[in-house]
């Protein structure tokens, strides 16, 4: 079931956000993921359109975040991957824009090749100031 994101939810998307982050991220260092997640909870998703999928239990276990016709987030809880979620999740924002932009990490290859999968082409690359890694724009475009 996917239903949009309350303020209950917040606390459970910060951390879904903050495992699956360092998980695919390891490249980053830790510290930068902890020193974040308080903007994350307090401005990050309450300032965008969030929705998430649930377990049986009505708990989230990942989570998507649109702001205007950015993805700006697509997470899902490191032990509920490999399951469909993510795809889920992405046919549900691709269900709701005409077209969306999101930037991922380079060194991130899992994270390219499933938004490849799904249609997202690459546009440009260009250096995420914040932590120093090169990151690339994607696009997906209904025409």
């Amino acid at each position: 079931m996917i239903r949009l994101a309350n303020n209950d939810d917040l606390p459970i998307l910060v951390n879904i956000w903050l495992s699956a982050s360092r998980e695919a991220h390891a490249f980053i260092p830790d510290e930068f993921w902890l020193s974040q997640a308080e903007a994350m909870r307090d401005q990050y998703l309450p300032g965008a359109e969030t929705y998430v999928v649930c377990d049986a239990a009505g708990t989230p276990v990942g989570f998507l975040s649109l702001v205007e016709d950015s993805l700006a987030a697509l997470f899902v809880d490191p032990t509920h991957q490999g399951k469909g979620i993510g795809s889920a999740l992405l046919r549900q924002a691709q269900s709701l824009r005409k077209g969306l932009g999101l930037c991922v990490y380079v060194n991130n290859d899992r994270a390219q090749k499933f938004y490849r999968r799904h249609g997202f082409k690459p546009v440009e690359e260009r250096l995420d100031e914040r932590t120093g890694e090169r990151e690339l724009f994607m696009q997906w475009s209904t025409t």
